[in-house]
Parts: structure tokens; sequence; C-alpha cells
């Protein structure tokens, strides 16, 4: 997928230990290369299940909640039932996600998006 937009703004100031700025063209190169699109696809394949697994969740806890009131009311123990139960998930699976998420992009994605970036900066 290429785009027409252009590569970040050069840093201001004068640093001359900064990297140096790849042009548009080598950004599209590097867009376009197989290493870029393996990137993608192990994020991808990561994000878009999690992320529809998540919906579908919410989606029938909402549901529940419109449409099972007796089995959402049912009590688990003491005053607690079954749809403030559901409702802790809700917010201990978000949490497990990001979690999740962090680990997977700092084994995964992290290396091979750090591997494209140092070559950039070394070939501008």
């Amino acid at each position: 997928m290429a785009t027409d937009a252009a590569p970040p703004p050069p840093r201001s100031g004068t640093d001359p230990a900064a990297p140096a700025r790849p042009t548009t063209q080598e950004f599209v190169q590097v867009q376009q290369s197989a290493e870029f699109g393996e990137l993608r696809r192990t994020y991808r394949s990561f994000a878009f299940p999690l992320t529809i697994a998540f919906i579908a969740w919410y989606l029938l806890y909402v549901l529940l909640s419109n449409y099972a009131g007796g089995f959402m009311g049912t009590k688990v123990f003491g005053h607690i039932n079954v749809a403030f139960v559901l409702g802790l998930a809700q917010f201990l699976t978000t949490f497990l996600i990001a979690w999740f998420y962090s680990r997977h992009a700092a084994e995964k994605l992290d290396p091979k998006a750090e591997a494209i970036k140092s070559r950039m900066e070394a070939d501008a």
C-alpha cells in the first residue's frame, strides 16, 4: 500500500549526531518490502482476531443485559449477581488484552520494526 504522504519533517536544529532522514522514495520502498509486509501481517494476525473476540464478548454482555435479565440477576454469592461478575470481567479482559499485546509487541513486533528503522537510518 503506497502513500503519497511525505516522510516526517526533519528535526529542528543542527545536531550532527542525529540520523539522516530517509527520502519519500525510501519510505515507499520499505513499505513495499517483504520485511514490512511480514511486520504488518504479524500485527494484523494478532490485533484483528483479538479485537473481534473482544467486541463479540462485549456485545454478548450487552445482549445478556438487555434480554436475559433473569439470568443476569442470578445471585452468585451474597448480593453479587452474574451481571456484576461479567461486568468486572469486562475490565479484567481489557487489562489482560493490553498486557498480552505489550508482550506480543515486545517479542514479535518491536525487533522487526527496529531492524527496519535502523536500516533506514543507516542507509539515509
